[in-house]
C-alpha cells in the first residue's frame, strides 16, 4: 500500500517519536560528518499546500531558489530563508524511519552544519551553484513537534547544543547553477574571525 503524499498538514507517527535520552545517545554515536566536502542526499520542493516533490536535479537561482518551492510563492521573500538545509544523519535519527521529506527542508546533505564548521557567511559550492549560509536561525516549530514529538523539539532547541544546528541552517543562492542528488557540497571559504 503506497504511503499518503506528504504536505504541510502532514503529521508524524507517534510510535516513531524517540525520547530525549535515546536521541542524545544516537547523536553521540554518529560518526563525524565531513567538514569541507560532502554530498547532496535529497532535494525537496514544496508545491501547493506544501506537497513534497523530490526532483533528481534542479536549477537554483537567486530569484527563485528551488523552482516551484513555497519560498518563491511568498509575496515578500527574504533571501535569508531561501533554502532550508538539514544534515542527513541527524535527520535520519530524528525521523526514526519516517520519510525525510516530512521535515520540509529543501536540501538534505552529508556535511557538518554546525556553527563552528559553517559560520554565518560561509560560501559553499553545491553542484555548479554558489550559496551562502545566512544569519536566519533554523528553529523547530509546532509542525516539527507534530511530526517528530516534543522530545525531538527539545533536542534541536536546547541552548547547550544549539550551535550544532541540529535543526539545520538556511542558505541563499548567490550564483545560479544546477544541483543534482549525489553532487558534491564544498566549502569554498569561511568568514575570517574578527581580530582581537
Amino acid at each position: 500500500m503506497p504511503l499518503p503524499p506528504i504536505t504541510s498538514a502532514s503529521v508524524g507517527e507517534p510510535t516513531r517519536f524517540r525520547p530525549l535520552p535515546e536521541l542524545d545517545q544516537a547523536l553521540a554515536a554518529l560518526p563525524p560528518a565531513g567538514a569541507d566536502v560532502g554530498r547532496v542526499h535529497l532535494l525537496v520542493a514544496r508545491g501547493l499546500a506544501g506537497l513534497r516533490s523530490c526532483p533528481p536535479r534542479v536549477h537554483l537561482t537567486p530569484k527563485s531558489g528551488i523552482p516551484g518551492d513555497a519560498w518563491g510563492r511568498k509575496k515578500r521573500t527574504s533571501q535569508h530563508g531561501q533554502l532550508a538545509v538539514m544534515q542527513r544523519d541527524v535527520a535520519e535519527l530524528i525521523a526514526n524511519g519516517q520519510p525525510l521529506t516530512l521535515f520540509g527542508d529543501n536540501l538534505i546533505v552529508e556535511l557538518d552544519l554546525s556553527a563552528a564548521n559553517l559560520p554565518v557567511g560561509t560560501t559553499l559550492r553545491i553542484g555548479t551553484a554558489t550559496l551562502v549560509v545566512t544569519p536566519k536561525p533554523h528553529d523547530g516549530c509546532s509542525k516539527f513537534q507534530a511530526r517528530f514529538g516534543a522530545d525531538a523539539l527539545r533536542f534541536v532547541a536546547r541552548k547547550a547544543t544549539r550551535a550544532r544546528n541540529l535543526r539545520g541552517v538556511y542558505l541563499c543562492v548567490t550564483r545560479s547553477g544546477d544541483v543534482a542528488v549525489g553532487d558534491a557540497v564544498r566549502v569554498l571559504r569561511r568568514p575570517q574571525p574578527p581580530r582581537p
